[in-house]
């Protein structure tokens, strides 16, 4: 008697910025070569060829994105959803409106929930003067269901050293998971914000960052919901062009994706196999958000008179309005990892000197 296989899933174009999955709006990572900083915190070399105040995909290596002095994304608004910025090179510089602020580094996680609305900045501060700056980060945006979309905004630190890595070693090398939603054989993630989508386990969110050493293998967990949606998103560690990943007998190339199948989601543990060079799998997965979806620019609603309304707010009332001096501010280049929330209380690292938080 013959059978016909079970369909684990198929690769998918990802395209640009990365699509996303369930209720994952899309994902990007930014790979920035910036040299040595300056006195302002900009790149030393100066600024000449770039497309000041919109500048993407320079041919450079490195971009100044929105930003005049400093790279990065002056103030601007957010509402209705999820921000999640994932950091392993670089600083970033936090500054909203809400009185909030936050430098953040390599390992570190923000995650923001813009609720009914806030602006906030974010900067790439190139705080070395001798040597180069390089800036390797993925920022996420996840949807907020219609009954959350009107909460307060809020933002959580997950430091380097609260997110657990998962290690599987083996002869080939080592495999390394960090869990930033969700759990990973029986280890789980920092709690997200509290009105987040992804504090609700029926969302089943997870969210996991793999990296492979070449040939190295680990198997994903099964998802907790036949309901869940889940995308694999593939891309190089070490700039080589052999980085590709082996999908329980599937290959994906570098910058290529693998959307697991509804009929497998719930029973089969995809295996990951790096090729002969070493490579990264972020992985998204959630049960969609069984909801319209309305979006414009910085706002995520549910229907196009919500964006509208969401447009007359901002311009009323700047979502509490912008108390930094600059649309673009930094901190000083010596100023160390620290939070300062909107009710004034301070959080730092765990072993972060006494001294740097005075």
């Amino acid at each position: 008697m013959s059978s016909i296989a079970k369909s684990l899933g198929k690769v998918v174009d990802l395209g640009a910025p990365w699509r996303g999955v369930g209720p994952f709006i899309f994902a990007v990572f930014h790979r920035d070569d910036y040299p040595a900083g300056n006195a302002q915190l900009g790149p030393v070399t100066g600024t000449a060829g770039h497309h000041i105040g919109s500048d993407f995909g320079h041919p450079s290596g490195w971009n100044m994105y929105h930003g005049k002095t400093v790279p990065g994304f002056p103030a601007h608004p957010h509402k209705g959803f999820e921000t999640i910025s994932i950091v392993d090179k670089g600083l970033i510089d936090h500054h909203d409106s809400a009185g909030a602020g936050a430098r953040y580094g390599p390992g570190d996680v923000q995650w923001v929930t813009a609720g009914n609305g806030i602006s906030h900045s974010e900067m790439f501060p190139l705080v070395h003067e001798d040597k180069p700056n390089p800036l390797e980060m993925y920022q996420i945006w996840i949807n907020l269901p219609a009954a959350k979309k009107s909460s307060p905004p809020d933002f959580v630190m997950m430091w380097s050293d609260s997110i657990p890595v998962v290690t599987k070693e083996s002869t080939h090398g080592s495999a390394k998971v960090r869990v930033i939603a969700g759990s990973f054989d029986g280890v789980s993630a920092p709690k997200p914000p509290v009105n987040s989508y992804a504090s609700d386990p029926a969302g089943d969110v997870a969210i996991y960052l793999v990296d492979l050493d070449a040939r190295a293998s680990v198997k994903l967990p099964v998802a907790n919901n036949p309901k869940t949606k889940r995308l694999l998103y593939v891309h190089d560690r070490d700039r080589s062009d052999d980085a590709k990943v082996n999908v329980s007998g599937t290959w994906v190339d570098n910058k290529a994706g693998f959307e697991q199948s509804a009929e497998s989601i719930a029973t089969d543990r995809l295996t990951l196999t790096a090729g002969n060079a070493p490579v990264k799998v972020l992985v998204l997965q959630g049960v969609e958000i069984d909801e319209p979806v309305a979006k414009h620019g910085p706002f995520v609603m549910n229907t196009h008179k919500e964006i509208e309304e969401a447009f007359a707010l901002y311009r009323k009332t700047e979502f509490g309005g912008w108390p930094w001096g600059s649309s673009a501010p930094v901190y000083p280049a010596d100023k160390p990892r620290f939070a300062k929330f909107p009710d004034g209380h301070y959080e730092y690292p765990e072993g972060e000197p006494a001294a740097a938080k005075a």
